[in-house]
């Protein structure tokens, strides 16, 4: 009899058990997903450009960043993500901190509370070595399943994936960078890198989590048609947090049941996706951005006075004004005053016959007035160095002739030409100068560009640069250096390429 009223007893807790975890499972639970991407070391506030009235208000940075995330924080259950490209833009990467240029950035997500990132392309503007420094410094994990060395292992301290328990959710996060790495940075940083298939990678690890998570992210940096593109193709995925494409999505957008999310750039908004999952499914979601706008002050605490001080840091370094524009420096598709002046500087620097510059490596258009460091950072924030190598008149007669017919991105110095169009592909030259002589096919010119335009050469000129010679020579310091020399700068349109009709 006893033994009767054991079995029993342990058939009715078995029944409870199995009731209870039925019921724990079908009950809907809520994650509210916190986002943030190519940051681009916005660290302190700067001015919101598209607003028309003077002066214009204040927007991002990481103090605000911080407030908005707390507050959130503290009455909802969130994760704190961000998708990558911290990297590149403001001075702050020129400081060492814990021996990482940049280490400062990641000390400040630390202090904000980020949960996980991903890596960009910008991360590896300076070496692998040193973003393995600031994979280091970051309190939380380094999300990249596809970025891996040439043994196919895992390069820079990142991990294929993370599972949080966060308010009773399992929740699986996936890193994948974009696969057009290698157009993206110079290609002397990512020796000995492989980027493995984006698609494939995110499903193999989608089927290998969904047994174990309930909700499942890919923490992406590859822009949003690539997000869409992935969403399209994989099975089983919930939620896609984007990067890379700098796209603002108000709302978020929806492929194949897929939701994806992206807070534009510049640490000018957070994202906030609210999530209610049940059964293994979003069956509720809710998403927007919120303006980091600058309040006039803030409460200090430990993450305000570290951002003052590297604020007052850069202040005293590149405040100095070491030009005056008589005119804008503004960029354009084609030939433009601003990308004159620093193919010139380029060429006047290493004495070369032709300097080419590409035209995405120009990153801010300068009004008329004074020009400061900071002002000159802004313009050319990447560490590229001139690189100098030959081509012969007829293979810059074929650079140009390549630029005329597929529009390529470059800015030119030396070359003086003019040229009729006789149908879709045939160009005839009228006149093509070099330095003012008439241009030798035969002979040997020498030039320069930047080392990641080398390293794009066939992309931007229709063929490989051989025997490349790598300076130890910046192309911002030596922009800075034509800057200082010349003090009044009236960069204006030449036509160096025109076309006659």
């Amino acid at each position: 009899m006893r033994f009767i009223k054991l079995k029993n007893s342990l058939l009715l807790v078995n029944l409870l058990t199995v009731l209870w975890s039925v019921s724990s499972y079908t009950q809907p639970k809520s994650i509210t997903i916190l986002h943030t991407n190519d940051i681009h070391s916005n660290f302190i506030p700067h001015e919101a450009f598209w607003k028309r009235e003077t002066p214009k208000p204040l927007v991002g940075g990481f103090n605000e960043l911080f407030l908005i995330a707390d507050s959130i924080k503290k009455v909802k259950t969130a994760l704190l993500l961000d998708a990558g490209d911290v990297m590149t833009g403001n001075p702050i990467t020129e400081y060492s901190y814990k021996g990482a240029y940049g280490g400062a950035l990641f000390e400040m997500m630390n202090m904000t509370g980020y949960d996980a990132w991903c890596p960009g392309n910008h991360d590896l503007d300076i070496s692998q070595e040193n973003l393995i420094k600031l994979t280091k410094i970051a309190k939380f994990p380094t999300l990249s399943a596809n970025l891996v060395n040439s043994k196919n292992k895992l390069a820079y301290n990142n991990k294929e994936y993370v599972i949080f328990k966060k308010g009773g959710l399992r929740i699986g996060l996936i890193g994948i960078i974009s696969q057009s790495l290698y157009n993206l940075v110079n290609k002397n940083n990512l020796i000995g890198i492989k980027v493995l298939s984006p698609e494939e990678t995110t499903q193999r690890l989608v089927d290998l989590l969904d047994p174990k998570t309930d909700l499942i992210i890919a923490l992406t940096h590859q822009g949003v048609q690539e997000d869409s593109v992935l969403a399209a193709n994989v099975s089983g995925l919930d939620v896609i947090v984007g990067a890379h494409s700098h796209t603002r999505l108000s709302t978020p957008k929806v492929v194949n049941d897929v939701i994806i999310v992206q807070a534009g750039s510049n640490c000018e908004n957070l994202g906030e996706l609210e999530l209610t999952v049940e059964n293994d499914k979003v069956v509720k979601y809710n998403g927007k951005l919120i303006q980091l706008w600058t309040r006039e002050s803030y409460p200090k605490n430990k993450l305000s006075d570290f951002v003052e001080s590297f604020k007052n840091r850069i202040d005293k370094d590149y405040s100095e004004v070491i030009g005056e524009l008589i005119s804008d420096w503004k960029r354009m598709n084609g030939e433009s005053g601003i990308g004159n002046f620093i193919t010139d500087a380029q060429r006047e620097a290493v004495h070369a016959d032709i300097a080419f510059m590409n035209n995405h490596g120009i990153r801010k258009d300068v009004s008329a007035g004074p020009i400061t460091k900071n002002d000159l950072f802004e313009v050319l924030p990447f560490r590229n160095v001139l690189t100098t190598f030959k081509l012969s008149g007829k293979q810059l007669k074929s650079v140009v002739e390549y630029y005329i017919n597929r529009k390529s991105s470059i800015q030119t110095s030396g070359i003086v030409c003019q040229f009729k169009k006789m149908d879709d592909t045939t160009i005839e030259f009228l006149k093509f100068e070099i330095n003012g002589k008439q241009v030798d096919e035969e002979k040997m010119y020498i030039c320069v560009a930047n080392d990641y335009l080398v390293g794009e050469a066939k992309r931007h000129f229709g063929l490989e640069v051989n025997d490349a010679i790598y300076l130890k020579l910046t192309l911002f310091e030596e922009v800075e250096k034509a800057i200082r020399k010349v003090k009044i700068i009236d960069s204006i349109i030449e036509n160096r390429i025109q076309e006659v009709k």
